[in-house]
């Protein structure tokens, strides 16, 4: 396929699944994240998600980029779909702030959540003015010395995440490279038009939908992961349609198209689209029939899609199908942990064998059900 084909002529580098079930029919997103409901393992702290896996598994304090960066925004945010749980904060997500680089209007009662989280769900990137990399290091050092006197006497892990936190801090901030490749602008101009759809000016826009500019989410990813970061995840809002779902679709779905399609066509042209593995999908599907009252399609969990590329799949195919109404499964049911394990197949992961201690140091295997997706490995 050409670097500069039109969106929508790219599906022979796509896997569509028409037939994902097992939807906790939630909106935290967690099981997008981690394979598992929100409430598996709650009373250890829960599952982790799959980019604080990565991250201890194949991540270091030492490296110069976080491994798990979370660019996403809304509702994932305030219900903290990313969350390390069990293996503790020092497997958080690193989240920068990209508010002043891409909108996304909350609904009301999200602001309110958002706010009662406080103002730490998210990482500046920047030395303190006057503070230059010599002080930091000297700052680092003492602080060394007192935490040392504390630290057999914090069993919470949240000394450790602190330990762990300034590495990574220090390496990052001294770096540069982290910081750097979320300046957009250093792109050349055939890139980010590349990123930019064109889009009809009168077209319906909910309010809580994000304009074209949010397709330069992916370049961002791209840059992110071209730096060394191994998960990142990222979110496009504006899908939970109560309401007007076809004028907003119609909106959305062209911002979603030539973004999926300019970042699988710029990871081939630079050789990375083998390296890196796509997946791109919601917590659930969306009613079968349209609400006649609002005009609007409200959760399905019975079934839902999901679309992947990259990561050496064999791509270039539909799996799984549906009824008439896309209501039900008929054929080839795959779960959300078959995607996980489909994942860490492609890592050169086994799940089944790979384990993690829990709080009570029992070990506890990655998923607990899933399967390579056997059309695509």
């Amino acid at each position: 396929m050409r670097a500069d084909a039109p969106p929508g002529r790219h599906p022979h580098k796509l896997a569509f699944v028409r037939s994902l079930v097992g939807s906790a029919g939630a909106h935290d997103a967690f099981q997008c994240q981690s394979g598992f409901p929100a409430r598996d393992l709650q009373s250890l702290g829960g599952r982790p998600a799959f980019g604080a896996v990565v991250s201890k598994l194949r991540g270091s304090p030492r490296d110069a980029v976080p491994p798990f960066v979370d660019i996403m925004q809304g509702r994932p945010l305030v219900r903290n779909s990313a969350r390390p749980a069990f293996l503790g904060p020092s497997f958080k997500p690193f989240r920068p702030d990209i508010s002043k680089m891409f909108a996304r209007e909350l609904e009301p009662g999200m602001k309110g959540e958002l706010a009662a989280r406080g103002t730490n769900h998210t990482i500046q990137l920047n030395l303190a003015d006057g503070l230059s990399v010599d002080r930091l290091t000297e700052r680092t050092q003492l602080l060394a010395g007192f935490d040392g006197l504390r630290r057999d006497l914090d069993a919470s892990g949240a000394m450790d995440a602190m330990d762990r936190f300034g590495q990574q801090a220090m390496s990052i901030l001294t770096s540069g490279r982290f910081a750097g490749a979320l300046d957009l602008s250093k792109e050349p101009t055939r890139v980010l038009d590349r990123y930019t759809p064109a889009t009809d000016s009168t077209a319906f826009r909910f309010y809580t939908a994000e304009d074209a500019g949010a397709a330069k989410k992916l370049l961002l990813a791209r840059r992110l992961v071209e730096v060394g970061v191994r998960c990142v995840s990222v979110s496009f809002s504006d899908f939970d349609t109560h309401s007007a779902n076809f004028p907003r679709m119609r909106q959305l779905l062209p911002i979603i198209d030539h973004a999926l399609h300019a970042l699988v066509t710029d990871l081939e042209a630079r050789g990375m689209l083998d390296d890196v593995s796509l997946v791109v999908w919601g917590e659930f599907g969306r009613t079968p029939r349209i609400d006649a009252k609002t005009g609007g399609r409200h959760h399905w969990p019975a079934v839902g899609p999901a679309i992947l590329a990259g990561g050496g799949m064999k791509v270039g195919q539909v799996i799984g199908a549906t009824d008439r109404y896309a209501g039900a499964v008929v054929s080839r049911a795959v779960r959300y942990q078959d995607v996980f394990a489909t994942l860490y197949h492609n890592l050169g992961i086994d799940p089944g064998v790979t384990t993690l201690l829990d709080p009570n140091g029992r070990p506890q295997h990655l998923l607990d059900a899933g399967e390579p997706i056997r059309e695509l490995v």
